[in-house]
């Protein structure tokens, strides 16, 4: 179903505004599912129409109230350059005003560093020992498969003899007499 962007902006505002409402409460009270809610507010800073008003975001430069996870790489990049350049008093403040943990810093700052070095050129011994065991896995699956396959014709097979000859196994209705 289409919905205008005057809608979707409504039910954004009521989602993350200051009396705000939850999307399965929002869903119920206006007949919209709540992963359509949920999904225009993950979407309400990309998609032009839906952009959150500043005065919702709450206090100047804070992030609107998504969680860190949601963020996008550019603004955790962002986060993780300007709290560098931060002293240690001034580190709480910030971490506070953009609803985040000294752990998703350094968890990111892992990310960045890691993308920067690239590749070793070198699989891991971890690496090699689970392709290893993915190729057993793997060959023991076909052969597995080969198997069933072999099964059932077999049963085909049978059914159709059956069907030929009949029962071979049955005593016949008459005896020579012989």
């Amino acid at each position: 179903m289409k919905y205008s962007p005057g809608l979707k902006s409504t039910m954004v505002r009521k989602l993350v505004g200051p009396e705000r409402v939850s999307a399965t409460a929002l869903a119920g009270e206006v007949g919209i599912p709540q992963s359509t809610l949920s999904r225009w507010l993950q979407r309400a800073d990309t998609v032009p129409g839906l952009a959150i008003a500043p005065a919702v975001q709450g206090a100047e430069g804070s992030m609107p109230s998504r969680r860190p996870r949601d963020w996008p790489a550019q603004e955790k990049l962002h986060a993780v350059i300007e709290a560098e350049s931060l002293s240690t008093e001034d580190l709480g403040a910030f971490l506070r005003r953009k609803g985040l943990h000294e752990a998703h810093l350094q968890e990111w700052r892992a990310i960045i560093l890691a993308g920067l070095r690239g590749p070793s050129g070198r699989p891991s011994a971890k690496a090699s020992a689970d392709g290893r065991r993915i190729r057993e896995l793997e060959k023991e699956l076909d052969r597995k498969d080969k198997a069933l396959a072999e099964t059932a014709a077999l049963r085909v097979l049978k059914k159709k003899a059956h069907a030929i000859w009949g029962d071979v196994d049955a005593p016949t209705g008459r005896r020579s007499g012989k």
